[in-house]
């Protein structure tokens, strides 16, 4: 589920007709430092800080702080700037009136998947604790064509110590909360607390708002920049990954960054890039246990195209500070594993790999995948093993293990750049473009061996005569073939033939793609 900051849910409540406190977001201590000064012109009160992240007992980690006056509200600022939940760093600071308190409620929306409903959770005392206090908490199911039962909350107020003259606020607000959630197609929304203030008002101090991943699409007035759940702002990374899944549908693409603090004091930063579910559970939980900080989390599966493992393995190694490359899966997935393969070592190949790289390719053709992987990068710096669905996970993590303690510690991931050939961009090169790229060929180089390399693996994508290469199919059909191609790249290369590069530059990686 997609999650909103706690400002975003503000806001939306605030156009539902539910008041919260005036507020601003900061991104700099001087932008909190003005909205203290616009916020103290208006209420002649102090300021609440409140660090934008996704966790729970946020005070009690440092991430809310109060001040009394420019200076103050500047300073605090400056220490919620550095703080990092995981390592996730603060990006913004919410900055909002004090207000002077009489009662909590606890006030959430969710899904009763048993009853397949929506579900209202009340508690008549709200704020934090509210885990230990679930049997307090009332329960009221909500009809999904008339929403939320106006008597059924009047009646849970009226059995309660709450003034009456508040009353018809507080139902009123519950129900405009409700209504914003289904506007949006939230899963669930937290108002914790909802509060009564000693001058009689109803304000939301605090929200948490989530939205249904598949409705996120028709919702781009939410700002929401990755429709997956995460415990965090989406990061650079993470928003290069869905847009490379948004691009190409063919199988699975998922890609989460990992808190890594306290990695230094481990046995190191290792990239992981997992096949399945439970089988990429299974192996994180082998590395790990090996004394590995994972950077990330990765899954390609449901018969991914070489061109998507491909830009999974770039986006991977763009991470900073790796010492290591650890891919293992199901072991018994049914999708064709030399298409993997064929992914892995191009982006090892053109990153010229030089850490260790372990890769478990369990599945159908797992001897043509493990053979191809190998011996495309058998002259590469960094180590490259392929291993079966035999082999184990935990084997498998032992053998990564051994490779990391015969490496130097030094050759990190930083030190990793991209190569392509010198006929990429050449006016004598053939080339044409395909789905998020182009292909390039080196006319001149074209041997008696590349010629039978491509008549066998090319798919029927070309021809080769005595004027050289050519197309043999339509330009169109042609674009959509990037996974072929890429195959193709690697048998000529295994085959000493490096005469055909697929240039499938990443946004936001790449600094650009080469010009047609």
């Amino acid at each position: 589920m997609a999650r909103l900051h706690e400002h975003q849910g503000k806001s939306l409540l605030s156009q539902g007709g539910i008041e919260t406190p005036r507020g601003h977001v900061a991104t700099s201590p001087q932008e909190a430092r003005e909205a203290y000064e616009k916020i103290h012109a208006e209420t002649g009160q102090g300021v609440v800080l409140k660090a934008q992240a996704w966790v729970t007992g946020r005070k009690a980690k440092g991430g809310i702080l109060f001040a009394q006056s420019a200076e103050e509200a500047q300073a605090a600022a400056e220490k919620l700037f550095t703080l990092a939940f995981g390592n996730f760093p603060v990006q913004e600071v919410l900055v909002e009136e004090m207000i002077d308190i009489d009662q909590e409620l606890f006030v959430s929306l969710t899904i009763d998947d048993s009853s397949r409903a929506p579900l209202l959770l009340i508690d008549l005392h709200g704020g934090s604790g509210i885990e230990e206090r679930a049997d307090e908490v009332a329960r009221l199911h909500i009809d999904v064509e008339t929403g939320v039962c106006r008597q059924e909350v009047e009646q849970l107020l009226a059995d309660s110590d709450i003034p009456q003259e508040t009353h018809a606020a507080i139902v009123s607000a519950i129900v405009n909360a409700v209504n914003m959630a289904c506007k949006i197609e939230a899963r669930s929304l937290e108002i914790n607390p909802l509060v009564t203030t000693k001058d009689g008002r109803v304000m939301a101090a605090d929200c948490r708002v989530t939205v249904d991943d598949y409705a996120v699409f028709r919702h781009d007035e939410l700002g929401i920049a990755i429709a997956r759940e995460l415990d965090h702002p989406a990061t650079k990374l993470e928003q290069i990954a869905y847009r490379i899944e948004q691009d190409d549908h063919r199988g699975t693409f998922y890609f989460a960054q990992l808190p890594t603090d306290g990695h230094e004091d481990t046995n190191g930063l290792i990239g992981f890039h997992g096949a399945g579910g439970g089988g990429s559970m299974m192996s994180m939980d082998a590395v790990s246990s090996l004394g590995f900080t994972l950077a990330n989390f990765t899954d390609t599966s449901g018969n991914p195209s070489a061109a998507k493992v491909y830009r999974a393995a770039r986006v991977i190694l763009s991470q900073p500070g790796l010492i290591g490359y650890f891919g293992s899966g199901s072991g018994v997935a049914s999708q064709e594993q030399f298409h993997s393969a064929y992914g892995l070592a191009k982006a090892f190949k053109e990153m010229n790999v030089s850490i260790p790289v372990v890769i478990r390719l369990g599945g159908n053709a797992e001897d043509r995948a493990v053979e191809i992987l190998e011996s495309a990068c058998a002259t590469l710096p960094g180590t490259v093993e392929g291993y079966r669905k035999d082999d184990t996970p935990a084997f498998c993590a032992q053998r990564f293990a051994t490779l990391i303690s015969t490496c130097d510690r030094e050759v990190t991931s930083d030190t990793l750049t991209r190569s392509v050939p010198d006929f990429v961009g050449s006016k004598a090169a053939m080339h044409f473009a395909i789905g998020g790229g182009s292909v390039w060929i080196d006319q001149k180089a074209i041997t008696d061996t590349a010629t039978q390399v491509i008549n066998q693996f090319g798919d029927g994508l070309l021809s080769v005569s005595d004027q050289g290469v050519s197309l043999a199919v339509e330009l169109d059909e042609a674009a959509g073939k990037d996974s072929e191609f890429i195959g193709l790249e690697i048998e000529l290369e295994r085959a000493g033939c490096p005469v055909l590069f697929v240039d499938l530059a990443i946004e936001g990686i790449d600094t650009e793609a080469t010009a047609i």
